[in-house]
């Protein structure tokens, strides 16, 4: 299993597990990324943060830290 960190642009994952603690958690699954969203990776900044993905038809853009947390196939 990858997390969403180390997906090169332009693949859709779909999330198997959220990882990490608390608020942290709480923020991912606020945001919508839930198990078994599918996540459309847009873009990754230069130095690889942050991310920039679509998700539940929106566009999103999340920390390389919270993208580790992010379990995805």
């Amino acid at each position: 299993m990858k997390t969403l960190k180390e997906i090169p642009c332009g693949q859709t994952v779909t999330v198997v597990k959220l990882q990490g603690e608390g608020a942290l958690k709480r923020r991912i699954m606020d945001m919508g990324i839930t198990k078994g969203t599918s996540v459309y990776v847009r873009k990754v900044a230069p130095f690889g943060d942050p991310v920039e993905v679509r998700v539940r038809g929106y566009e999103l853009s999340i920390r390389k830290n919270e993208a580790e947390n992010i379990l995805v196939e």
